[in-house]
């Protein structure tokens, strides 16, 4: 028996990235939040020839740096970092934020229509050599380098990292004795786990086919809930409520703390070390370029970033833009 796949949809739509494979069997719908099958039929598509993409001249038109982001939140705030430093170094930036999946993404720079974009190390690793054993930082920033197609090239790694991580709440944990993902293979009943599309899908990282493998859980124990907001509100809201056992959360979440979930630990290492990376089409890559962002690189730590994050989605709810030019300025960036 496969895992349980089954979703609720506050808006209209279906994202064809979360197709049932053996691990899923899609049963209703959850709601989808800036993924990238919507941005079309919403009119908000950032690659559209409207939105300035190759309609309006290719990525090299009046030499525009052209920065994207992934359809979260964090991965937004780092590509507002980079556009900004890119700025206040002279050059002329358009952003396309909030662009969809890694998939997605990746498509957009192979086409031209991006540039630039965050990335983490191990999960773009994974992506690109499946069969990779790096485990340090700078094992996996080696194996990438290698890895990556001679069309794409990274820029220095940051300190700062955001792992997958599986979450549940302190009540459920502390009630069934879980705390490690080495703990769900003795859980007895069904897993219900949410989370990105994609994890059904992905054999790396904390997806389900990777915590069968790693840790033994059968997939059949494991029922899964896509909820494409990237670990956001909805996901949290998922676990609170109670409507999932396990979420996917980026491990520099606020509402990890602020919530009491609990986080689980990895003995066997299974998700590999994730350090912020610029990704860029190579031949868009100058000396002026690498520069500006590296020397956000520098200095950018995983505490930053849990800080940022807080700013966006807490009290503040300060918008991306905002967050990441605040903490340019603290930093003597811009």
């Amino acid at each position: 028996m496969a895992a349980t796949d089954h979703t609720l949809n506050p808006r209209a739509g279906a994202n064809p990235s979360a197709a049932p494979n053996r691990l899923v069997r899609r049963r209703a719908v959850i709601g989808l939040l800036a993924g990238a099958p919507l941005l079309a039929a919403c009119g908000g598509d950032p690659l559209s020839s409207d939105g300035g993409g190759q309609g309006s001249g290719g990525s090299g038109s009046g030499g525009t740096v052209r920065v994207g982001s992934a359809n979260f939140p964090e991965s937004e705030i780092i590509g507002e970092l980079y556009a900004q430093v890119l700025e206040a170094k002279g050059l002329t930036v358009e952003r396309k934020m909030q662009i969809g999946s890694r998939e997605v993404y990746l498509g957009a720079l192979k086409d031209g229509s991006i540039d630039l974009i965050g990335e983490y190390t191990g999960n773009l690793l994974a992506f690109y050599d499946k069969q990779a054993k790096a485990k340090t930082s700078e094992e996996v920033f080696a194996a990438l380098q290698k890895a990556l197609p001679d069309d794409l090239e990274v820029l220095a790694e940051a300190k700062a990292e955001n792992k997958d991580a599986w979450c549940a709440a302190g009540d459920w944990a502390k009630q069934h004795g879980i705390s490690s993902y080495a703990d769900l293979k003795d859980y007895d009943g069904t897993l219900r786990v949410g989370g990105p599309p994609e994890m059904s899908q992905r054999d790396y990282g904390a997806g389900l086919a990777r915590v069968e493998s790693v840790y033994g859980v059968p997939a059949d124990r494991m029922e899964f809930t896509p909820i494409s907001d990237g670990g956001g509100p909805l996901t949290v809201k998922a676990l609170k409520d109670g409507d999932v056992d396990l979420a996917n959360i980026f491990s520099t979440t606020p509402a990890i703390e602020e919530n009491g979930f609990v986080m689980l630990e990895d003995p066997e290492g299974m998700v590999t070390p994730q350090n912020i990376v610029p990704l860029m089409a190579k031949d868009r890559v100058t000396d002026q370029i690498r520069e500006a962002v590296e020397s956000v690189q520098k200095i950018l730590t995983t505490e930053d970033l849990m800080a940022m994050n807080a700013e966006n989605s807490g009290g503040q709810k300060k918008q991306p833009r905002e967050v990441a030019g605040e903490w340019l300025k603290e930093k003597g960036l811009v």
